[in-house]
């Protein structure tokens, strides 16, 4: 049974400080993924992004908003990126804790990593941020994320509209989930599967093929979907996870001449993810705006910088642990072809970027400015 998240509450902190901070420049997206701008040996926060594979926003957004937040309140921080790589995660997280940062902000890339490091930050007293997604058992201070059941309930419901669209008689669905060692993916799977266990007004469906993909790898993804294909080429409809997915999939859809004809998934508005939208490749993407989502982080971690005891106003049980986090909730917006054009004028994606080549045309039909 659904568990229904609790509404966005409105964190109410300081935005400002008296603090100057220390010179620092966004290199994100190097080898290492430092932006050691805090010093190491300073005060600081420290925050840990997971990789830059899985999706693009923690090469690019989520460094770049958290930055614009903590250097507008005039806070040292230290962005490192772990590459994906579990130990690294581990010894970026030591290294932080053992080198004077007063706030730690993760993004985890398992429970197990994750746990770890906050367990270290716990030890040593300093205030932990679960950002995006929860550390089962991990006992962080704070959860920053979206709704994500309501994340799956829009892919869900997207997809229910794109059969119905193309009078889809008893399609076969597949679902190709995201990484097994993420409770995001546990979540958007209990939302759409709260949709897709049953049935829809236009037709009857078929549960068909039904797979994680580790580590949100989208090279083995596209492996996946293939073997998938192969073994049930009645597919008319694919629940992938995300846009890093989706668009794996729509490459095994093209191969086989059926991009357009087999509605796709995806989530995170990503720049190819509403290419493929406004191509019709992707009938649907879920707009999560990190901006809002880094800046409400930022909020907790400055507060807690200094010496306040933030309230977020909201909880969430951890299935693990039993315990209730303070969270802090956004609302996803589901993201179709007449719709990309609000996600530009967000200015989470440029029209000079996105209207491109051949979509430039069909910026132009769907009212991209």
């Amino acid at each position: 049974m659904r568990k229904k998240l609790l509404a966005l509450v409105t964190v109410g902190l300081l935005a400002t400080a008296t603090m100057t901070a220390c010179d620092d420049s966004d290199s994100s997206g190097n080898a290492s993924g430092s932006d050691s701008g805090g010093g190491s040996g300073s005060a600081r926060i420290g925050v840990i992004m997971p990789d830059t594979k899985s999706s693009t926003r923690w090469a690019n957004e989520d460094p770049k908003y958290l930055k614009k937040a903590f250097d507008a309140a005039g806070i040292p921080v230290e962005i490192v990126n772990a590459q994906g790589d579990r130990a690294n995660f581990v010894k970026i997280g030591t290294d932080m804790v053992n080198s004077g940062v007063k706030v730690l902000l993760i993004a985890n890339l398992d429970s197990d990593t994750g746990k770890e490091v906050l367990d270290k930050a716990k030890a040593k007293k300093i205030p932990t941020i679960d950002y995006d997604r929860l550390t089962l058992n991990g006992g962080a201070d704070y959860y920053v994320s979206f709704d994500n059941e309501k994340v799956g309930q829009l892919q869900a419901n997207g997809l229910i509209n794109c059969l119905k669209a193309k009078g889809a008689v008893n399609p076969v669905i597949a679902e190709l989930n995201g990484s097994p060692t993420d409770n995001n993916a546990t979540q958007f799977k209990v939302g759409y599967d709260s949709l897709l266990d049953g049935r829809y007004d236009a037709a009857e469906y078929t549960k068909g093929p039904d797979q994680s993909v580790p580590d949100w790898d989208n090279e083995e993804g596209g492996k996946i979907f293939a073997q998938m294909l192969d073994q049930q080429p009645r597919i008319g409809g694919v629940l992938a996870a995300n846009d890093g997915l989706g668009g794996a999939v729509i490459k095994v859809l093209r191969s086989k001449g059926l991009a357009g004809r087999v509605p796709v998934t995806g989530q995170d508005a990503t720049l190819e993810g509403l290419q493929n939208v406004l191509a019709g490749d992707q009938c649907v993407t879920i707009y999560k705006a990190i901006e809002p989502e880094a800046q409400a982080a930022a909020n907790l971690a400055i507060a807690l910088y200094k010496g306040q005891k933030p309230t977020a106003g909201s909880q969430i049980k951890d299935p693990e642990s039993g315990a209730y986090v303070p969270f802090v909730s956004l609302e996803p917006r589901q993201i179709t072809a007449a719709k990309v054009k609000d996600v530009v004028a967000d200015k989470f994606v440029t029209k000079k970027d996105l209207c491109t080549g051949k979509y430039a045309a069909l910026c132009v039909e769907y009212g991209v400015k």
